[in-house]
């Protein structure tokens, strides 16, 4: 657990200090009182934080906690999973998106190397920031199952239109 008080001013730094520690997977429990589970990794980026709290004149104090009991645990956890649920429903809108562009361009027959390469880099995209979801998801959230069909399901639309795209260049070639 992670407390800390910042000066008001300047606020970009406080909200960089927040965007921070939401990005390392911090739920808040109220305004400058978040919770990451204990691991190597959250314990040297928290303190890097309380480093940078001290330097923008700030207070901070770093603590080992523990909840009370199960019930205690429990509401923890569903914290942590409602969080990362918003974050695979986001993630699942933008590949229902992704979907949407491969079905655009197959109406329209838009089979170029062009649009092929630009659609591969939207998916790299979409698996990186899955990544990085899945690496915040400490308590495996509810759709994380349903996000990762998802991007399966845009992996195999786009391996399907590559085959498209290849076709219609071969003929093309040929003609």
């Amino acid at each position: 657990m992670l407390t800390y008080k910042v000066p008001a001013e300047p606020a970009a730094r406080r909200v960089a200090l927040w965007r921070r520690l939401k990005g390392l997977g911090a739920i808040y429990l109220q305004n400058g009182v978040c919770l990451l589970p204990r691991t190597d990794e959250n314990l040297r980026r928290l303190k890097m934080s309380e480093l940078d709290i001290s330097e923008m004149g700030g207070e901070s104090v770093l603590l080992d906690s523990a909840p009370l009991d199960d019930a205690q645990l429990n509401k923890v956890i569903e914290r942590f999973n409602a969080d990362r649920d918003e974050l695979y429903r986001e993630f699942i809108g933008r590949c229902d998106d992704f979907e949407a562009e491969i079905a655009k361009e197959i109406s329209k027959q838009k089979f170029t190397y062009a649009e092929l390469e630009e659609e591969d880099t939207d998916l790299r995209k979409l698996q990186e920031w899955f990544e990085r979801i899945r690496k915040l998801d400490f308590y495996d959230a509810q759709l994380a199952t349903s996000a990762a069909e998802k991007l399966k399901a845009c992996e195999t639309l786009l391996d399907d239109y590559a085959r498209q795209v290849f076709e219609a260049n071969e003929e093309n070639k040929g003609a």
